[in-house]
């Protein structure tokens, strides 16, 4: 017997739960709570409320789901990068 195919939605990080768990709001409407997949964990890929991310989720429950992949923002950068040493991190004496 093959294994079943997973589905795959994308959408929008709501809200951030205990237990590494977020609830996602995916582009079809429906709003299902998920958890981090091992390789985003691993590669320490941090998630944050307001982010796109692709949910894979099991047809037999679509009320669950993993996070596998967290889109880039499209929005630039905060400002020009800044040369030189960062102010403030050693003490004088």
């Amino acid at each position: 017997m093959a294994k079943e195919e997973l589905i795959q939605f994308e959408g929008l990080v709501t809200e951030i739960l205990p237990d590494a768990r977020y609830r996602v709001q995916l582009d079809a409407g429906h709003e299902i709570v998920a958890y981090t997949a091992g390789k985003m964990k691993k590669n320490r890929i941090k998630t944050l409320a307001g982010d796109r991310v692709t949910v894979e989720m099991s047809p037999y429950d679509l009320e669950k789901g993993r996070l596998i992949f967290r889109h880039k923002d499209e929005r630039p950068s905060g400002g020009p990068p800044r040369s030189g040493p960062p102010r403030g991190q050693f003490r004088r004496r």
